[in-house]
């Protein structure tokens, strides 16, 4: 997997535009970084993170028109905005054009933005890593959750999905569906956690 990465780097390094392809790398470091904290697979880690975001420099005709071909169901509000559509374009991308074969990996690419609930470890991974990579100035909270990244994964992905869903709210953007069912998911998950500890 490793030699592919090269080829891969290449090839969407060409596509995107340069803060894009930065914004890719820091994921694809913060990612690695966090797969060796949490004993996940590395390499996996790497090769979702550099493809999380393959699809992101579409135009929305062509994130829709992909998804389609694909029949990738496409919910109302992607519809309205398809600009959100960027993840699972990267799944259709990153299955077709770059024969990724890897559930695991797929999904990682394919719930990056929204999340869901019973998340994989490397899919909480890359979550996290396009939330906190070097090149991120203005997420609310950036140090706590980069701190919380290395110590608890389940922890780190919480307050990234509370901290989306405030920012959402606060400016009347309209929110996904699944990123509720997913915050909803986790905070029962903590919730848990720390009634098994209080015992």
């Amino acid at each position: 997997m490793a030699a592919d990465s090269k080829k891969i780097k290449k090839v969407i390094k060409k596509a995107m535009d340069a803060k894009r392809f930065e914004h890719t790398l820091g994921v694809e470091y913060t990612a690695c970084a966090l797969a060796m904290c949490h004993n996940v697979d590395i390499e996996k880690a790497q090769m979702a993170g550099l493809l999380h975001d393959c699809a992101k420099c579409l135009s929305d005709e062509k994130k829709k028109a992909l998804c389609v071909k694909n029949h990738m169901p496409i919910t109302d509000i992607e519809n309205k905005n398809p600009y959100l559509l960027h993840a699972k374009a990267g799944f259709c991308i990153a299955r077709g054009k770059f024969h990724i074969k890897d559930r695991d990996i797929l999904n990682a690419i394919l719930y990056h933005t929204t999340g869901r609930p019973d998340m994989s470890e490397l899919e909480k991974i890359i979550y996290i890593a396009d939330y906190i990579e070097p090149g991120r100035k203005q997420a609310p909270n950036l140090k706590e959750v980069r701190h919380l990244a290395f110590q608890n994964l389940d922890a780190a992905l919480f307050k990234i999905l509370c901290d989306t869903l405030s920012y959402l709210e606060e400016t009347g953007s309209e929110v996904d569906t699944m990123t509720c069912k997913t915050c909803e998911y986790y905070r029962n998950v903590m919730n848990e956690k720390e009634v098994s500890h209080d015992r």
